[in-house]
């Protein structure tokens, strides 16, 4: 299922794309929103794959809401405004729905989405059992990952931290370098050693003994950086602590 919201400000706009989602087999509407604000609460409290969003709204329009996202997503503007459409697909929107448009034209444009997620999803799926059949490995002291084209195969004891971003996971590896490697943190967590490496946010995985100090919301590290610590992993976090200290 591709889970997608739509942002409209017009009342009788977002009905109709809430009546598209609820009759397409594959979408799972999250919320409706009437605001861009309202949709960035909804984009931080849940996994979304599409966005069905106006452009023209007042406070934030659907071009300024799209340019703040700092995850992943897949983008289907909907307006009365064709002048608009250079900008929006600018910004890489997969489609581009001018007003008033059809069902078939809505799921021409979903069916884009759909399968891309389908195939990204493949994708990790083969990653995942790659990472566990590494996992399964005992005493492993190196972890392959492809980037720029190649495989590399990089020392765990020199990973810092993981960050993710979007289908990609960065590794900041001792001496301020990194790899970018397209992959999911969830899958990458399976392939680190458990007893070294931890998830303490949504977007991080850290080194445990990397670790130098740590505040209510942050965790410093021994090379002068510092990650957020998320609320609901800190609990786990603390845990760890007291069980190796």
């Amino acid at each position: 299922m591709v889970r997608c919201i739509a942002i409209d400000d017009e009342p009788l706009a977002l009905r109709q794309i809430k009546s598209y989602i609820d009759r397409a087999e594959q979408l799972e509407l999250v919320a409706v929103c009437r605001s861009a604000k309202e949709a960035q609460k909804v984009l931080e409290q849940n996994s979304v794959d599409l966005i069905f969003v106006d452009i023209n709204m007042p406070d934030m329009n659907g071009l300024e809401l799209v340019r703040s996202l700092t995850s992943t997503h897949y983008i289907v503007f909907t307006t009365a405004h064709p002048e608009f459409a250079i900008e929006g697909f600018k910004l890489n929107a997969i489609d581009y729905l001018l007003k008033p448009f059809t069902f078939e034209e809505f799921m021409k444009a979903s069916q884009k989405a759909i399968s891309l997620v389908d195939l990204v999803e493949r994708c990790h799926a083969a990653e995942s059992a790659i990472a566990q059949n590494e996992a399964e490995s005992s005493d492993k002291e190196y972890l392959s990952v492809k980037a720029d084209y190649k495989t590399q195969l990089v020392k765990i004891s020199d990973i810092v931290y993981l960050e993710s971003a979007g289908e990609y996971v960065r590794l900041h590896i001792e001496g301020s370098s990194t790899i970018t490697t397209l992959f999911r943190l969830k899958n990458m967590e399976t392939s680190l050693p458990q007893d070294n490496f931890l998830r303490v946010h949504r977007s991080y995985i850290v080194n445990l003994r990397r670790i130098s100090s740590y505040t209510k919301g942050r965790i410093f590290l021994d090379n002068g950086e510092y990650i957020p610590l998320g609320e609901n992993y800190k609990e786990r976090f603390l845990e760890h602590l007291n069980q190796t200290l």
